[in-house]
């Protein structure tokens, strides 16, 4: 479980440096996978057979299907690929570990949670969730923020395969509906502000006066 947890955590860090909207894409798609071989195994390990349903959908909507809508929206939009960042890789790397710091000091010390493997995933999933914030506030394209979106989703969804070993059912296939309903609506939306303003940067839509 340990190495499906780092290699989540590991992508995160990719996503955080990483200077293409493309390369950010298939990061985050990388990262959906090892999420959904970490619910394989735990169904494997005695967590229940519908998490075997729920690693399937893992894999086909957020390892698959979500990144070819994103992918889509970028051609049709002809975004490009540099993602506009707030804030350099290098230092986007630095404030990435002071996060997973803070997430270390909050599973150990203020949660007191006796189990450390449990305090270890516990600090992997809101490091993920709290750098899945960080791009939707200092990457500046509307793709860019969706994908933090939803690695911030991975993040809590990591949390309850770790933690828990699954949430009930029905709430977990609600939620795959809802993550993918949301992103085409964001393929919509997005593709409405280029046509209508010729970019996607939103730091350029305070400019609009009413």
């Amino acid at each position: 479980m340990s190495v499906f947890i780092l290699s989540i955590l590991a992508m995160t860090y990719f996503a955080v440096v990483s200077k293409r909207t493309s390369a950010l894409v298939n990061i985050f798609s990388a990262q959906s996978f090892f999420l959904a071989l970490m619910t394989l195994f735990a169904a494997y390990t005695g967590g229940g057979r519908e998490l075997y349903v729920v690693a399937l959908l893992l894999f086909a909507v957020k390892a698959v299907m979500i990144p070819f809508f994103l992918r889509r929206i970028s051609e049709r939009i002809k975004a490009g690929d540099n993602m506009r960042m707030l804030i350099n890789p290098l230092l986007s790397l630095a404030v990435a570990l002071g996060l997973t710091y803070l997430a270390y000091l909050f599973a150990d010390k203020i949660m007191y949670i006796q189990d450390k493997a449990q305090s270890g995933s516990l600090a992997a999933a809101l490091s993920v969730t709290l750098m899945g914030l960080f791009l939707m506030i200092f990457r500046m394209k509307a793709i860019t923020q969706v994908i933090g979106l939803l690695i911030m989703e991975n993040g809590i969804f990591l949390a309850a395969v770790s933690l828990c070993g699954n949430m009930p059912f029905l709430v977990e296939i609600t939620i795959f509906f809802d993550v993918l309903v949301c992103v085409i609506i964001f393929e919509i939306f997005i593709y409405r502000i280029n046509s209508l303003f010729t970019h996607i940067d939103v730091d350029k839509l305070t400019e609009l006066k009413g």
